[in-house]
């Protein structure tokens, strides 16, 4: 699966106008200052914000095209995101909030869990199962929302920001299970980071933004 995106939208004082092409497998890095336009980039490929021009398309099959008309809502994009503030539902303990996605996309609930516990087992994470977001420290629930990202199977992965809010060790740590989760991903991949380690890291190209364009 190959992203190719044309990204025109203005929002408050950004005025966002940026070209992207990942390629299947590939990790692209977006760098730059707060307010360049990084995690609105992100929302637009999700599908959180519509463009006021340009085209995003995945592997030919168009989720954003103003002029033709086109647009395919958030929850009918096969996207997996990963966020700073993970985000996890408080009320549902780590198996239910990773089995969250795939009964929203139709599994059956017994299907949904024992998809759930086998991501969970892959980021380190199956003892935490029955633990609620509270009862987790920001390690294991930025574990907890990778497995959630990827257990809906997606096509394209974003991650905003997504070792920012972890201490020191933990973040060495989980940045080399991304690696090696992100390696073993087969759609393309976009991440925001202001780190320039995790960047280097992770990311197997660079563009940097500025003021909503590339620079």
């Amino acid at each position: 699966m190959s992203l190719e995106a044309k990204l025109a939208l203005d929002l408050g004082a950004l005025h966002l106008e940026l070209a992207l092409a990942v390629a299947p497998g590939e990790v692209l890095g977006l760098v730059g200052p707060n307010g360049a336009g990084k995690t609105t980039t992100l929302r637009a490929l999700a599908g959180a914000l519509r463009l006021a021009r340009g085209r995003i398309a995945l592997d030919g099959e168009v989720w954003d095209e103003p002029a033709s008309g086109a647009f395919v809502p958030a929850s009918e994009r096969r996207v997996g995101m990963v966020f700073q503030d993970r985000l996890l539902f408080p009320h549902l303990s780590a198996l239910e909030n990773v089995a969250f996605g795939p009964e929203a996309r139709g599994a059956p609930r017994s299907a949904a869990r024992a998809r759930a516990l086998g991501w969970l087992e892959r980021v380190g994470a199956a003892p935490l199962a029955e633990r609620r977001p509270a009862a987790l420290s920001g390690g294991q629930a930025q574990r907890v929302a990778l497995a959630r990202a990827l257990a809906t199977e997606p096509k394209l992965l974003l991650l905003d920001e997504p070792l920012a809010a972890l201490d020191a060790d933990a973040r060495l740590e989980l940045r080399g299970e991304l690696a090696r989760h992100l390696a073993d991903f087969a759609g393309p991949v976009v991440l925001v980071s202001h780190d320039a380690e995790d960047t280097a890291a992770l990311a197997d190209r660079v563009m940097h933004l500025a003021s909503g364009h590339e620079s």
